[in-house]
């Protein structure tokens, strides 16, 4: 009996040891599968980390989403890439969009640039997280300083009337980042003042891009209106001289009607009487006229 139950035990506890040690594989798995996929997210967090640290790339992801925008909104006719809005300048604007000039072959265009000062808002980001009062307001500083520069830089470049609209607009990619400049009102209106530069966020920009887009097709409607009324004009002149002709035409059909009546009653009356005393001369129906002619 304590054989027996010695091996009852001995299998129970190994089945039950054996259970444990493979459920507690199965989880170091699992936390080494875990490991491999944060150490992958974290690769892929610094890589991100290293594009948005370069100010190239960094610029050249705003200027997609930049392009994305215009596109979604606005036909490939009617805003350009890489314009150089100013004579004599080799700077080319990002994008800028066509808008008539008084005469329908020139063209003004508005230029758009993003730009994105990530090093400044990072350092916001990091004293309001930290509550640093000080740092706080030096990070504020620097980065309307640096939004500053941009609206210098864009205006110095790219704003040219009457080739260009005498303002431009400068692009922030992130929502957070243009309300961070919202929040000094001061600055918005001296960026207007000064260098003519308006800031727009994702959806401001899309919000601006459809009112230009409506005003688009309203001078569409326009246009096409002005060549209807040209049209009908044409028609009525045309249809003046129309009905002219055909009153000339009716007079000319009532001329030859009134002869053709005259011909008919009158002539062939006078035709009748005329022939009324002449014989009429009556042939047999088995004699032929031919021959009568010919023994003649």
């Amino acid at each position: 009996m304590r054989k027996t139950v010695d091996e009852k035990l001995h299998e129970t506890l190994e089945k039950r040891l054996g259970e444990s040690f493979k459920l507690v594989s199965d989880r170091l798995e699992q936390v080494h599968k875990g490991l491999g996929e944060m150490q992958t997210l974290a690769v892929g967090v610094g890589d991100l980390k290293k594009v948005l640290s370069n100010v190239k790339t960094r610029g050249i992801l705003g200027e997609y989403q930049l392009g994305n925008i215009l596109e979604q909104i606005l036909s490939p006719k009617q805003y350009g890439v890489n314009v150089a809005t100013k004579k004599g300048s080799q700077a080319n604007v990002e994008y800028a969009v066509k808008l008539p000039g008084k005469s329908d072959e020139k063209t003004v265009w508005l230029p758009i640039d993003s730009k994105f000062p990530l090093e400044s808002y990072q350092l916001l980001l990091k004293a309001l997280d930290v509550g640093d009062t000080v740092n706080i307001e030096i990070a504020e500083k620097a980065l309307l300083k640096a939004i500053e520069s941009f609206a210098k830089d864009i205006s110095g470049k790219y704003i040219d009337p009457p080739n260009t609209t005498d303002f431009a607009i400068m692009f922030l990619p992130v929502e957070s980042l243009y309300a961070e400049v919202l929040r000094h009102p001061e600055v918005f209106e001296k960026l207007q003042r000064t260098y003519r530069i308006t800031i727009t966020g994702p959806t401001t920009l899309s919000a601006l891009l459809n009112s230009l887009h409506m005003g688009f097709r309203t001078l569409a409607v326009q246009k096409r209106s002005s060549e209807v009324w040209n049209v009908l004009s044409e028609v009525k002149t045309e249809f003046t001289k129309y009905a002219e002709q055909l009153d000339k035409v009716q007079k000319q059909l009532g001329t030859a009607s009134s002869s053709l009546q005259s011909l008919q009653t009158t002539r062939t009356n006078t035709l009748k009487k005329k022939l009324s005393n002449v014989e009429t001369l009556e042939v047999e129906s088995d004699v032929d006229p031919v021959a009568l002619i010919k023994n003649k």
